[in-house]
């Protein structure tokens, strides 16, 4: 299928607007979900046992027209089920697309996906048929940044640790907001015990030990930084866990400060 008159003439660009939603499968996401798998190949009858596996569903024998009847019981399952279930079914049918190429359109498919995510305010996108966290655009900018910086420079434990802080703010229904603030510093302190030649001192330590890492008075930041991890996600109180908000400032800055050390290190 071809671009559509307005995208080939280019009228319809992409604006993003605020992130609003995030705990939350709007009905209107969800109905552009079960018409853009049809466009991208899916029929009625060959989602619903898709829908219906994910969902943990019977199928109603009963139906047996592709329309109205089996595409009305498609919509009425994706409808019904709860928002993180829902998303579920998102994953579960780029999947499908991605291990039968020549059956869907998979790039089409997460393509309108990640567009209509941007234009709606939706805190997801779609990476390689999973589904992860969508931050402001400077968050998204500093993760890209932080990932290419250390996956050149060979900081393979590092750019894992950014992997799996992104992967903890995306879990559902409910972020691990403690796991990717652990992670993200872990990340940061496997940089900078590198780029210290000190492989078993902790970050707070290389921070009081090696005054020159960071530029003064930056260095304070980053030390209140690591205080704020280890009061609030490594040895958290009762009744203070930190917000997604805040564990995603944290890890913004941590992948900012790790892309810095990055790139001053000469290995």
């Amino acid at each position: 299928m071809t671009d559509s008159f307005s995208k080939r003439q280019g009228f319809r660009q992409v604006h993003e607007t605020p992130i609003t939603v995030r705990d939350d499968a709007p009905y209107d996401l969800r109905g552009v979900v079960v018409q853009l798998a049809y466009e991208c190949g899916f029929r009625p009858s060959t989602l619903r046992p898709l829908v219906c596996r994910v969902l943990r569903k019977r199928q109603d024998d009963n139906n047996w027209s592709e329309y109205p009847n089996i595409d009305g019981e498609v919509s009425s399952l994706v409808d019904d089920c709860e928002w993180y279930r829902f998303y579920d079914v998102v994953e579960a049918i780029a999947t499908e697309m991605q291990e039968s190429p020549f059956s869907f359109e998979p790039e089409k498919f997460a393509t309108e996906m990640n567009d209509y995510f941007l234009e709606n305010g939706i805190g997801w996108k779609l990476v390689h048929a999973t589904l992860e966290m969508r931050g402001t655009e400077l968050f998204e900018q500093t993760l890209r940044q932080a990932e290419l910086e250390l996956g050149s420079k060979g900081f393979s434990t590092a750019l894992n640790e950014i992997h799996e802080s992104n992967h903890d703010l995306s879990r559902r229904p409910t972020p691990d907001v403690t796991g990717a603030i652990q992670h993200s510093m872990a990340a940061l302190e496997c940089v900078a015990r590198v780029c210290c030649g000190d492989e078993k001192s902790t970050l707070g330590e290389i921070l009081k030990r090696y005054r020159d890492l960071i530029p003064k008075p930056l260095d304070e930041a980053v030390t209140k930084i690591w205080g704020f991890a280890s009061e609030n996600a490594r040895h958290i109180n009762e009744g203070r866990e930190p917000t997604i908000e805040e564990a995603e400032l944290v890890v913004t800055m941590v992948a900012g400060v790790s892309t810095y050390l990055s790139k001053k290190h000469r290995a």
